[in-house]
């Protein structure tokens, strides 16, 4: 495993995500994404207060961050796994499965699922709103339906295979800086007043950080539907904002053989009426295309898995 436990282990990656599909995500206070999320919204804080507002205080934000959740980590599970190899080894697989996000995920879409099955509209609302930023007092069953599989695709990329690839490539550090730049992407990568300048380092880290993984994440949900997934994935990945998130959900429509997005409402606007997807199919919003979705991306998480266990043997052997 290498003499300081921080290189990546197969055995280990593949032992945290069965205990990832086993209990879910832990719903403690102590969890180590909530804490890092409350680390950033106290750092920001001290870095506005000083004046530091903009780009620099991004940049710096990132390092205090990096410093706080990948370097000092790193140095203490180095002396954990010399003194206590086995209290490290434990530390090194609760580490993956605190970062590896499928059930959780699969749990929120399924949530969506039942209350659109059951007709319950607000409870579908409220389900969904759990996962995507948008007015969903403006949503329909089937929309909050297509939003589910568009959660699962965009976030199957973030929670699966970026995790997986960054473990593999580095090791702990490389998972714990991935969850670093993932953190200040979805707490201040927004193009708002407030945070356009401040957020700029954080959503750049982030987009960097998915690239690779955003078009494996092409390759491996194309080949349930060859070639359709593949080419509606090359086709219509731009038609999203950001240089990732089309390209797993464009895919998934061409797979699935039905049209994602429709018409989204923010903040009492209309945002977007674009849709993903052979302009023939028909538009997703079935209880079914969840299900499908659902199955695909389990299926697509356990090849990422084989691939990472191969990635590894052929990297650190």
């Amino acid at each position: 495993m290498g003499i300081t436990g921080l290189a990546p282990s197969a055995i280990f990656l593949v032992a945290g995500v069965i205990i990832d599909a086993i209990l879910g995500d832990p719903q403690v206070w102590f969890h180590p994404v909530r804490l890092m999320g409350r680390t950033l919204s106290g750092f920001e804080w001290l870095l506005r207060r000083l004046g530091l507002d903009a780009y620099i205080g991004g940049c710096v934000l990132l390092v205090l961050l990096t410093v706080t959740w990948v370097i000092v980590p790193c140095f203490l599970f180095m002396r954990i796994y010399q003194w206590f190899p086995q209290a490290g080894a434990a530390v090194h697989v609760l580490v993956i499965y605190v970062f590896f996000a499928l059930r959780d995920l699969i749990d929120h879409v399924r949530a969506v699922q039942s209350a659109a099955d059951r007709g319950d509209i607000s409870k579908s609302r409220n389900a969904i709103g759990r996962l995507v930023g948008r007015d969903v007092e403006k949503m329909d069953i089937a929309a909050c339906r297509r939003a589910a599989i568009e959660s699962i695709s965009e976030n199957f990329v973030d929670g699966v295979v970026s995790a997986v690839f960054w473990y593999a490539l580095l090791g702990i550090p490389g998972l714990l800086l991935f969850k670093v730049a993932s953190t200040m992407d979805s707490m201040v990568g927004y193009k708002t007043p407030r945070y356009f300048y401040f957020g700029w380092c954080g959503a750049r880290l982030d987009d960097v950080m998915n690239y690779i993984p955003a078009r494996l994440t092409w390759l491996l949900l194309g080949f349930f539907s060859i070639p359709k997934g593949w080419r509606v994935g090359l086709e219509q990945h731009g038609i999203l904002p950001g240089p990732n998130p089309g390209w797993s959900e464009a895919t998934m429509a061409g797979v699935l053989g039905r049209r994602l997005i429709g018409p989204i409402w923010k903040n009492s606007q209309l945002v977007t009426d674009v849709w993903l997807g052979d302009p023939t199919d028909p538009e997703a919003g079935t209880s079914e295309d969840i299900s499908k979705s659902i199955e695909i991306v389990v299926i697509a998480s356990a090849l990422t898995v084989v691939l990472g266990v191969l990635a590894i043997y052929g990297i650190w052997r």
